[in-house]
């Protein structure tokens, strides 16, 4: 898959999955957020500074977190053949989206199982989160947000899986950016949305619609493996040895 459409595909991904973000990160944003004097919280365009401070410190340890594993993937993908490796990429990056799709729609709690593994990383990270409280400074939420990247969630491992198939740090980096910014308009309308919008957001068939729709993105990027094994057989059909052993 190009890397531009790799991007936009990842953005969307963080779009439509970030309406599981409302009872975790919404109640985060809530918590964070009562730190700010009043008089910032009742005005949104005070408030606005923090909560853009919040998302950026959250969205860059997702580009840090993606370029640890793109660059331990690259160390693996060194050992495989080329055509093996782009093979388990397109597996993994399927897999992963057919299962967060199901995740999302409430077919299948898979995912939570990694939760509350991450839940034991975050026991012990959590507490430094505890030192920029109360938040009266937007410099205190870009790192009260450095410390929120790091919550355990379903949605992020999909995506960290994801950065695991590019091979790269920069490239794993630049896939959980885009990820990232793909949930921000969510998360923002959440640190200053009304009422309507959330009872909008935690209706059952938003949060279903979306999860199909990222279940049917794994089921294309695995449908292409078939036209992948084609390509390789045409390859093999005009290998340079074969036609001169004919003639």
């Amino acid at each position: 898959m190009p890397t531009e459409i790799t991007l936009v595909s990842a953005f969307l991904v963080g779009l439509l999955g970030s309406t599981h973000c409302l009872g975790m990160c919404g109640g985060i944003v809530g918590a964070l957020t009562l730190g700010v004097r009043e008089d910032i919280r009742s005005s949104p365009a005070r408030l606005l500074p923090y909560i853009a401070a919040y998302n950026l410190g959250r969205i860059t340890s997702y580009a840090v977190a993606g370029a640890v594993l793109g660059l331990a993937s690259a160390q693996v993908m060194r050992v495989l053949p080329p055509e093996q490796a782009r093979l388990a990429a397109k597996i993994i990056t399927g897999g992963f989206m057919i299962a967060l799709g199901l995740y999302l729609a409430g077919w299948w709690p898979g995912l939570s199982a990694l939760e509350r593994l991450g839940g034991k990383l975050w026991l012990r990270i959590e507490p430094f989160g505890r030192r920029f409280l109360p938040v009266d400074h937007p410099l205190k939420a870009l790192a009260a947000g450095l410390v929120w990247g790091w919550l355990p969630c379903g949605l992020v491992y999909s995506a960290l899986a994801w950065s695991m198939t590019t091979g790269s740090a920069a490239q794993g980096a630049l896939l959980m950016f885009f990820f990232g910014l793909g949930t921000l308009p969510m998360l923002l309308a959440i640190g200053t949305a009304t009422g309507v919008f959330r009872q909008f957001v935690v209706q059952p068939w938003v949060r279903r619609g979306a999860g199909i729709l990222i279940l049917l993105f794994g089921v294309y990027t695995l449908a292409g493996l078939g036209g992948h094994a084609g390509h390789g057989g045409k390859q093999a059909g005009h290998d340079p040895s074969a036609h001169q052993t004919v003639q």
